[in-house]
């Protein structure tokens, strides 16, 4: 299969990365508005066709698929382009700006009968489907409650300069990826309480977030995250669990340590895999980026829905939005 990617920058190169050592895939376009970067990344990945504007690409065409790794702005856009297109997609989280886009994206790929899949990766993380396999085979019973959590003082500004100037931060960048897990372990939410705050002078957005969910199953969970917490020794990007079902526990404690406490006891390290071109901390993420790219052209070869199509981001990103109505006017939200 053939691909093309949209956006060069700091995170897009994890996803190009991943691409080449997918068998079978080869990336023969690139996109970005910074020439420097694009040109940088094209020779970086041996890719000959660049481009400056994403519709002068999808009109030459040439290729099965299109990888958006832009900015939540142009997503839409971009999405829709690529329906046109006639290609299939997938595209980096947050997935749209508001619901009204979310809705007409999955509309377009829904008209052109093309797959759309949202980069929602930390469900794909080793950690956390080793955790997830567990549960999904009833070891230990119904899940009742759960918590998700996500605690650090990692400097990910230095990186990604542009999300210290949101309104909003940490639940749209990181809270995002857990409500996704939450849902993954305890099903869809009926509803969300959140609470938030901003510690950190230097940003705009908040940067730290509580959030309880109430699943349509009965289940509860929690699910916290924080970049202002100091810790030793540092934990990013580390996804802490703890699952208590009615036969036994599971927890996902720091250091990729997986206890599981049911008709049987017994721990294990769950450590990602250090891929060749990944780095130290960032390698849990890394490795879940070639994960859920293989799971996407699986899901395309196959004819079938990806765990997290856009279909189903629709209400990871409905929680998002319930969670800052919630925080700003201290209630619950129902999410019926």
């Amino acid at each position: 299969m053939k691909g093309a990617v949209i956006g060069c920058g700091f995170f897009a190169q994890n996803h190009l990365h991943a691409w080449r050592d997918i068998p079978g895939v080869e990336i023969v376009a690139l996109c970005d508005t910074d020439p420097v970067r694009l040109q940088s990344t094209a020779r970086a990945f041996h890719i000959k066709r660049t481009y400056s504007d994403a519709a002068d690409m999808l009109a030459a065409g040439g290729f099965d698929f299109v990888d958006i790794i832009t900015t939540v702005s142009t997503h839409r856009l971009l999405v829709e382009l690529a329906a046109q297109a006639k290609v299939h997609i997938i595209c980096q989280k947050p997935f749209a700006d508001t619901m009204e886009d979310a809705h007409a994206m999955v509309a377009a790929a829904k008209s052109a009968n093309k797959t759309l899949m949202v980069h929602e990766n930390f469900r794909w993380q080793s950690a956390v489907q080793a955790a997830l396999q567990v549960v999904k085979s009833g070891e230990i019973g119904d899940p009742f409650f759960g918590r998700v959590s996500f605690r650090s003082g990692y400097d990910v500004f230095s990186g990604q300069p542009y999300l210290a100037e949101g309104q909003r931060f940490i639940i749209e960048d990181l809270g995002i990826h857990l409500l996704d897990i939450a849902r993954a372990f305890l099903g869809d939410v009926s509803h969300i309480a959140a609470t938030t705050r901003r510690m950190n002078p230097a940003i705009q957005g908040e940067d730290v977030a509580t959030m309880l969910l109430n699943h349509e199953n009965g289940a509860t969970s929690v699910v916290d995250c924080s970049y202002a917490t100091q810790r030793f020794p540092e934990t990013f990007p580390e996804s802490l669990l703890e699952i208590d079902g009615s036969r036994g526990t599971l927890r996902l404690d720091a250091g990729y340590r997986l206890s599981v406490h049911g008709v049987s006891e017994r721990q294990r390290d769950v450590s990602p895999v250090l891929l060749p071109w990944a780095e130290k901390p960032w390698h849990n993420i890394q490795e879940s980026v070639l994960s859920i790219q293989q799971h996407f052209l699986d899901c395309v070869t196959r004819g079938v829905e990806p765990q997290t199509s856009g279909s189903d981001n629709l209400k990871t990103l409905a929680l998002v939005e319930a969670a800052y109505t919630s925080a700003e006017k201290q209630c619950m939200i129902s999410l019926s």
